[in-house]
């Protein structure tokens, strides 16, 4: 049985970068859909697809996305809220990451959102992952 979806996913898409895949595979949840949201908004990845597979089970491709020198764009993702330790931010804590070249994916009360978009709500949340 798998704890966490999330870290299962990025460790999806890490590993497909590492191996230069142009689509990886993951599991299927609202809070995935919403992670993918984000990073294709920021431009991590090209697209994503939702596919109903048998027995009412969804998965989600991923097309990746890459440099002119055939390197991922994804340098770093890291699950940083866990199961076992939930990590909070408030949204002055959000203001940037990585000088403004990375992003914090947080979940709010809004939604699934990026650091920058959750600063100018000026509402704060669960740290899901930081990307950069």
């Amino acid at each position: 049985m798998m704890n966490d979806i999330i870290a299962d996913a990025l460790t999806r898409i890490r590993n497909a970068a590492l191996r230069k895949l142009e689509v990886a595979t993951l599991l299927h949840s609202n809070t995935i859909v919403g992670i993918l949201e984000v990073l294709q908004q920021k431009e991590y990845i090209e697209s994503y697809k939702v596919i109903d597979a048998e027995n009412n089970k969804k998965t989600v491709q991923v097309t990746l996305k890459y440099d002119d020198n055939d390197n991922s764009v994804i340098n770093e993702i890291k699950r940083v809220s866990k199961p076992g330790r939930r990590v909070y931010k408030s949204s002055s804590e959000l203001k940037n990451f990585k000088n403004g070249y990375g992003t914090i994916i947080v979940t709010t009360n809004k939604g699934v959102i990026a650091n920058d978009e959750a600063y100018a709500s000026k509402v704060g949340g669960e740290v899901l992952c930081t990307v950069w």
